[in-house]
């Protein structure tokens, strides 16, 4: 009888705490004063999801948490009000030849470690912890990797390029392929999508627009000048977010080969950009370069955590508490 209470209190607990939440879409706002900008995340929720096991890499798309993914690339404004903010400044590029440089449109031209950098200012400026830890330096430094002696409250085994107490980050391969791909209701109990507009057949390519199943790409019938702006960059996926095929390119904070534990290492993007063919667009095709280093369509799109701090117990700490539980029930059993 002792032991069936302990259990049921202990699943009680357990229960309470990490609960399949689906939150709403999130708007925050950075900076101040004429330099204030606000960014839309919707909810990628349905935590533990299966893995998918015939895109690239293999697998990927599990994620065992809810987290955030910006409805929108990160635009030019955003990032020249970042550069207005703080003496950093990221280098864009310049659109003259491919539509112009309105300021709606993605921000491209970016290396991996300037995004980065955008991140963490979205933390910092907002009272939060860096998200990639940087030395004092240029703003196209590699970063290094967090630390277990010296950053032991930022470190994570899993992950050294990421804090653990970050709010915003680049999202990971596992992440941004959930948000592009996933759907938990396809085949009546989740499934992925060949392209990132709920679809497995060739979105059309358009110039603009946000009709289902669109993409700015290019066809033999349509040849793209340049990117759309960020709010009007085709079909949703699943999780309502713009532009994931097509538009531009976008960074992944993970490393090509998936082990974070090389700061110089190839970081990998994907999604294809105006000028690339639908065959960019699917989950079975990304790439990667150095992450100081970039090219005319790359731009980035910013992840988040759904909860703050986003923690839910880990193994080891659910264990310390259901002994020290334990404990305590104990110690009241033998009183009686």
């Amino acid at each position: 009888m002792k032991t069936r209470l302990f259990l049921t209190l202990a699943a009680t607990w357990w229960t309470t705490i990490s609960p399949s939440v689906t939150l709403a879409a999130v708007t925050s706002v950075f900076g101040t004063g004429s330099n204030q900008f606000t960014m839309v995340f919707e909810t990628v929720g349905n935590p533990g999801n299966a893995a998918h096991n015939s895109g690239v890499p293999n697998p990927a798309g599990s994620v065992g948490y809810n987290f955030l993914m910006g409805k929108y690339e990160v635009s030019r404004d955003m990032v020249n009000k970042f550069n207005a903010s703080q003496h950093l400044s990221i280098n864009l590029q310049d659109m003259t030849a491919y539509g112009g440089n309105s300021p709606n449109k993605p921000a491209t031209g970016v290396t991996w470690n300037e995004a980065a950098r955008f991140v963490n200012w979205l933390n910092t400026s907002s009272g939060g912890f860096a998200a990639y830890r940087y030395p004092n330096g240029n703003v196209n430094d590699n970063i290094l990797l967090w630390d277990p002696i010296a950053n032991p409250a930022d470190y994570d085994p899993n992950n050294p390029f990421r804090s653990r107490r970050a709010k915003y980050f680049l999202p990971n391969h596992n992440e941004w392929y959930k948000a592009a791909y996933y759907d938990p209701n396809k085949n009546g109990g989740g499934g992925y999508w060949l392209y990132p507009t709920q679809s497995q057949t060739q979105p059309t390519a358009v110039i603009g627009g946000s009709s289902p199943n669109t993409a700015v790409y290019t066809t033999v019938s349509l040849s793209q000048v340049g990117p759309a702006d960020v709010t009007n960059a085709g079909g949703l996926s699943v999780y309502n977010i713009m532009g994931m095929g097509g538009n531009a390119y976008e960074w992944q904070e993970s490393a090509f080969d998936l082990v974070n534990d090389d700061p110089s290492e190839q970081r990998s993007f994907r999604g294809g950009d105006w000028s690339s063919t639908h065959h960019f667009l699917r989950n079975v095709n990304w790439s990667s370069i150095e992450p100081s280093n970039f090219d005319y369509n790359i731009g980035f799109r910013v992840g988040g955590y759904a909860d703050d701090p986003p923690k839910v117990p880990e193994p080891s700490s659910m264990a310390m508490v259901l002994l020290g539980v334990s404990g305590y029930l104990a110690r009241r059993w033998r009183r009686k």
